[in-house]
């Protein structure tokens, strides 16, 4: 079992910035890929980014490529979400979730999962 709690969303003026928090923990949760998803209303869940805890290799959403960046810290056990210049259309729920396969941008591969934090952008 893994446990996922996500911190710092909020509102935010259009290409300003936010950096996301998720901590994670429970046994062998470093043995698992990171990734990020948001759902904005009336919309499906929509992959973002996704990081590997051993390597630290990523892979991002071609929405976000050059304007979020996932990064972790092993000793804090969190993975990090930097998402700068963002947009109006950037405003969803953030939710993180942690998968065994690796690369995997496809939200039924991911097994546990925060319970989100609303990111708003403003225009």
């Amino acid at each position: 079992q893994v446990q996922l709690v996500e911190s710092g969303g909020g509102l935010v003026q259009d290409g300003g910035s936010l950096r996301l928090s998720c901590a994670a923990s429970g046994r062998t949760w470093n043995s698992y890929v990171m990734g990020w998803f948001r759902q904005a209303p009336g919309k499906e869940r929509e992959f973002v980014a996704t990081i590997n805890w051993s390597d630290g290799s990523t892979y991002y959403a071609d929405s976000v490529k050059g304007r979020f960046t996932i990064y972790r810290d092993n000793d804090k056990s969190t993975v990090y979400l930097q998402m700068n210049r963002l947009k109006p259309e950037d405003t969803a729920v953030y939710s993180c979730a942690a998968s065994p396969f690796l690369g995997s941008t496809r939200s039924t591969r991911y097994r546990y999962w925060g319970q989100g934090t609303q990111v708003t952008v403003s225009s």
